[in-house]
């Protein structure tokens, strides 16, 4: 038998599949397209009397065709807001744009509920231009409104959270804040004949800083003082800063020359770290000073255990600094060697003690450049012949100068011999 005269079955089927479905198209009425659409159809006459409504828009309102059609207006099946908001917006955006799309409505159904739906009408005109009929698209934003609804408790949620957190951090701010203060003196003692003045620059208010300072009496004649820079930020430098304060304040008392209590501190500092698989150091200037009435002059021994060198302001406008070498940093080898130095503070001279928080800090358009020792030395020396309170002003401002750039705490102490016009009792 030849090809044509035997049907393949599976072309038989594929051509008759084509033909089925174009017959179920003419049958399908467009009615029923309308009737059965996915979203809500309706037609309303100008004045907003419903003439059309198909069966999808019934059945969320939850009403028959007859309780509607002829009897009720568009705005009837909106809630009272809807209703409003249609009155005063959507109506008269309508009346001028002849249409308009989208409008977020509700629509109040039969059993009380609500729908949200978003409503597009178009105003069909007749022949002369005449309006004659409004026909609106109504589609279903119940999806739309659970999602919003949703991204609103998600926001209220996030704006909670971040409120907490924020609540949270200055608690912990006001903690560290407070542990922080702990670990420098409430005051600075009066020292007769002298003045003195300390700060301290906190770079981040969210963790702790290992500057640390302190000043306190020997004797009756004599006084103590210290300045340094432990490693390390947060709970374990505070916990090295207060053994390193204590440290050296009982060693100084113990035996008062500045080495002996680096020498002291160094042993403490590596016996406690060095076999802990987590070395800890730190850097300090330790000194005393002694005042002779006669005088009017302060003797200053000092010693340094890898930290920058002292300023030295003169009453005459100068400023240098006070060499400490052969310092290495404090508790990295276990027998280290510490040298002294001494110098004179005639009246208007001032000691000033840094750590590198101050000369570290970042300068420039690109905050490349490291403000640098020569610098400070330089500011210093702008500053010589004033009181150890004016020189610490001029250097808080310089701190502040920094802004962003100075991302490392910084603490100074400055000491000094007032001129006889400079001279007051009181300690600032």
């Amino acid at each position: 038998m030849a090809r044509s005269e035997r049907p393949d079955p599976h072309e038989t089927g594929a051509a008759a599949a084509p033909g089925a479905a174009f017959a179920a198209l003419l049958e399908d009425s467009a009615e029923e397209l309308y009737d059965g659409a996915p979203c809500g159809y309706l037609s309303t006459l100008m004045d907003g009397t419903i003439a059309k409504i198909n069966a999808t828009l019934l059945d969320w309102l939850g009403v028959g065709r007859e309780e509607v059609v002829g009897r009720k207006r568009f705005t009837d099946l909106l809630t009272v807001g809807g209703r409003l908001y249609h009155e005063t917006h959507f109506a008269p955006l309508l009346r001028m744009q002849g249409e308009i799309r989208g409008i977020a409505l509700e629509l109040r159904r039969d059993d009380g509920g609500r729908v949200p739906v978003l409503v597009s009408s178009v105003v069909k005109h007749g022949t002369t231009g005449e309006p004659l009929l409004i026909r609106s698209s109504v589609f279903d934003a119940r999806d739309r409104r659970g999602y919003e609804e949703e991204l609103l408790r998600g926001r209220k949620a996030a704006e909670a959270a971040r409120t907490q957190a924020e609540t949270d951090r200055a608690r912990l701010q006001d903690a560290l804040a407070v542990l922080q203060q702990s670990l420098l003196p409430d005051v600075l003692p009066h020292v007769p004949g002298m003045e003195t003045a300390a700060h301290y620059h906190t770079a981040s208010p969210d963790r702790l800083g290992g500057d640390f300072y302190d000043m306190f009496p020997l004797d009756a004649k004599r006084f103590g003082f210290f300045l340094g820079d432990v490693c390390g930020k947060g709970p374990q430098a505070a916990a090295l800063t207060s053994l390193t304060r204590h440290t050296l304040h009982a060693a100084a008392l113990h035996d008062a020359d500045p080495v002996a209590a680096l020498t002291t501190l160094n042993t403490v500092l590596h016996a406690r770290y060095a076999g802990g698989g987590d070395p800890r150091y730190c850097t300090a200037i330790v000194g005393t000073l002694e005042t002779d009435p006669a005088t009017g002059q302060a003797a200053v021994q000092l010693a340094s255990g890898g930290h920058p060198p002292a300023i030295v302001t003169r009453a005459d406008g100068t400023a240098e600094f006070l060499p400490t070498p052969g310092g290495l940093l404090v508790g990295i080898v276990p027998h280290a060697r510490f040298a002294g130095a001494t110098t004179v503070l005639a009246p208007g001279d001032t000691l000033l003690l840094y750590t590198d928080g101050i000369t570290e800090a970042r300068t420039g358009a690109d905050r490349s450049t490291l403000f640098g020792d020569d610098a400070l030395l330089a500011f210093t020396a702008d500053h010589a012949g004033r009181r150890p309170h004016a020189v610490i002003q001029a250097l808080v401002g310089l701190l502040d100068s920094f802004g962003k750039g100075l991302d490392d705490d910084t603490a100074l102490l400055a000491l000094g011999v007032p001129a006889p016009d400079q001279y007051t009792e009181t300690t600032p």
